[in-house]
């Protein structure tokens, strides 16, 4: 089983998505430092809008199997520089949230393209809310 890090701006839908994965309700909750959950390590959005935090990022990196640069499908701001990725010296992922929210997946292609340009090659596109596409991601982090 592999230990996934979720890293995405405030509001991208990382905390439901862990919530999501580890079966827990799901309930809103702003999360304000760095939390580890069994497999999952949830960031907090400030860590990647504001550059003094990248460093924490890259250490915390350490204890995860996966990296997942998460983006709400309906953004329309990239807060991942070109090439962030590169940074981290584990496997990266995309996760695109939200996707319930959309009527044409034309409308998540700036998402799509935002993570590509900062170096993710493989992408998840879900809905935590909607359990929409959850088991694809699940399958590739090798869960039951």
């Amino acid at each position: 089983m592999k230990k996934v890090m979720f890293i995405g701006p405030s509001g991208s839908g990382k905390t439901t998505l862990y919530q999501r994965l580890g079966s827990y309700d799901i309930a809103y909750d702003k999360t304000q430092v760095i939390e580890f959950h069994n497999n999952i390590i949830d960031t907090p959005g400030e860590y990647l809008e504001n550059r003094g935090y990248y460093s924490a990022l890259q250490v915390t990196s350490v204890e995860a199997d996966v990296v997942a640069l998460v983006m709400d499908c309906k953004s329309r701001s990239n807060v991942f520089p070109p090439g962030f990725a590169r940074m981290f010296i584990k496997p990266i992922i995309g996760i695109v949230t939200k996707i319930d929210l959309i009527l044409d997946e034309k409308d998540y292609s700036y998402a799509e393209d935002s993570l590509r340009l900062s170096g993710v090659n493989e992408i998840f596109k879900i809905s935590s809310l909607k359990n929409k596409k959850i088991a694809e991601l699940r399958k590739f982090l090798e869960w039951s």
